[in-house]
């Protein structure tokens, strides 16, 4: 299949990205000590400079007195305030400053209709902040010389493949963490929707178009994963296993696990919650996010996290011991690839390291942070500003609706300028609410009048096939038409008649939203079996959502 050069779907922004584009601001201003004209000759503007100064590391702006401490003691506020408006059930927030915990409190319940309340040791999933802890987890398998970021994931994944030959033999560890690998966005997210395992989800992925090489960022889960099998499997481990000792256990980070049966066994432990009707309720299933457990699948307590957030401002340093070298860990805080491209010359661009969105602030300090989602009910956020020598860490148990981004988005400017300087709420509130529309190009019509019969329920019937998402099998069932869909047939949707040898069915997914429709057209007239059936849902950046009568 080769490289592609187009998208013909829609690509999911992140959150982040969005915000960023709509915060494009001035870039930031010159440093208060600033280097005589290379022309002059005047000893007064040398003498004034007493010692040397790296100029990349001198910020904009000064901080506020006890900058810290002030941001601290509004945050109760800040998140009564934001769990009123939002009306979410639950949140945990924690700070690291001095290299320790200076700040850790639940706020609401766990459960709704329960009186389990939030504490600092409760356990959330921890969605795509999974990301950057096993970018840790890889940091520390380079520190001790396993793997490095440009160790070719094929070359401990064996049986890897894309679509591309050269980009298959030369994709590295580094490439897939930064999601410059040309995988598309999102690149696997329904195959395991639909019930395929890790294993089943990466073979898949060789029939996958490519963007560009290196050249082009799609945010992938299953790309991440495939590089954290790769080094799981050149450590002697698995990646759960491999996590546990090399990263959970040294940070004494007792309540955190890469496996969701770890998740289900804890008894301090959110439920996830979306919103019906204008209320939180309980999601119907938690979300199973084992398939892609390196980058979705961890869960923790933000008691355990602020022992990692010790550890990335203390340079990979923890309590006295260096459990990932600084220069292993480096890369994967700085940029690495551009995310999100600055709207005009003297705004500001994201950038992505490996496993960590960075960026630049308007006071001049660089931060890294991520943030973690499920549709089914989680939404998580850190955030690291090494020059203020302070991370904090928001995790919800309600659809991401922004309210962790916004607490984070608002402490970080507390403590650089004393004050909230942006209406994070709105911004990060409706970014998200633009992601959390039903998707279908039938939603919101009705059926025509004059709609046109069907054929026989047999024309349609049968087994089809797409390289991408696997067979689909159309079977007659009480007068009705049922679509099987992934590993055995285990994901079934009914077709409903929509007008001529068009079917309908509905859908609520991860990556669906509530509302969400789907057209399947099968291509024939008359009377004869139809060869061809495409389904809307799956005509993505992966496929075209055509599958042929086999």
């Amino acid at each position: 299949m080769g490289v592609r050069t187009t998208s013909h779907a829609r690509v999911r922004r992140s959150a982040a990205a969005l915000v960023a584009t709509a915060l494009a601001a001035t870039a930031v201003a010159a440093c208060d000590t600033a280097p005589s004209d290379t022309g002059s000759s005047s000893s007064s503007a040398t003498s004034a400079v007493t010692e040397p100064v790296d100029p990349n590391t001198v910020v904009a702006q000064d901080l506020p007195a006890d900058a810290v401490e002030t941001a601290v003691g509004r945050l109760d506020g800040l998140v009564e305030s934001l769990m009123a408006s939002t009306g979410i059930p639950g949140m945990a927030v924690a700070v690291v400053h001095g290299g320790e915990s200076v700040y850790a409190k639940g706020f609401g319940v766990a459960e709704v209709g329960t009186d389990r309340k939030v504490d600092a040791d409760t356990v959330f999933p921890l969605a795509s902040m999974s990301k950057p802890l096993g970018s840790t987890v890889i940091a520390k398998l380079i520190t001790d010389k396993v793997v490095g970021w440009d160790t070719p994931v094929a070359e401990n994944l064996p049986g890897f493949a894309l679509s591309d030959l050269y980009v298959s033999q030369n994709v590295t560890i580094g490439d897939m963490y930064a999601h410059r690998s040309g995988l598309p966005d999102h690149a696997g997210d329904k195959l395991e929707e639909l019930g395929y395992d890790r294993e089943q989800v990466l073979a898949r992925m060789r029939y996958v178009p490519l963007d560009p090489f290196r050249v082009t960022y799609n945010y992938t889960n299953f790309g991440v994963t495939a590089a954290a099998e790769s080094a799981a499997r050149k450590s002697g481990k698995d990646w759960e296993t491999l996590s546990e000792q090399a990263l959970y256990g040294p940070l004494g980070m007792t309540h955190t696990s890469s496996r969701f049966r770890d998740f289900e066994a804890e008894p301090d432990r959110v439920v996830g919650h979306v919103q019906a009707d204008g209320k939180w309720v309980k999601t119907p299933q938690q979300r199973d996010p084992d398939a892609q457990a390196p980058a979705g699948g961890v869960s923790s307590s933000v008691n355990d996290l602020t022992h990692w957030m010790a550890m990335l401002l203390g340079n990979g340093m923890y309590a006295g011991k260096q459990i990932v070298g600084a220069d292993a860990l480096l890369p994967a805080v700085t940029p690495e690839i551009v995310s999100s491209p600055a709207g005009s010359p003297d705004a500001r661009a994201g950038y992505y390291g490996y496993g960590f969105n960075v960026s630049v602030t308007e006071g001049g300090r660089t931060q890294y942070s991520h943030s973690g989602a499920f549709s089914m009910g989680a939404g998580t956020n850190f955030l690291v500003m090494p020059s203020a020598d302070v991370a904090i860490v928001a995790l919800s148990n309600a659809a991401p609706i922004g309210a962790v981004d916004a607490l984070t988005g608002e402490f970080a400017d507390i403590v650089q300028f004393g004050e909230v300087r942006h209406d994070w709420r709105t911004l990060y509130g409706d970014a998200y609410a633009a992601m959390a529309k039903p998707s279908g190009s039938l939603v919101g019509q009705q059926p025509p009048a004059d709609l046109t019969p069907a054929q026989p329920l047999s024309t349609y019937a049968g087994t089809y096939r797409n390289d991408v998402y696997g067979p689909a099998v159309v079977r007659e069932q009480n007068g009705k038409l049922i679509l099987a869909l992934g590993p055995g047939g285990a994901t079934t949707h009914e077709l409903g008649h929509w007008d001529g040898n068009t079917y309908t069915f509905t859908l609520r997914t991860e990556n669906a939203e509530p509302g969400s429709i789907s057209k399947v057209t099968f291509d024939g007239a008359g009377n004869e079996p139809s060869p061809r059936m495409t389904i809307e849902y799956y005509d993505d950046e992966m496929s075209n959502g055509e599958f042929t009568r086999t």
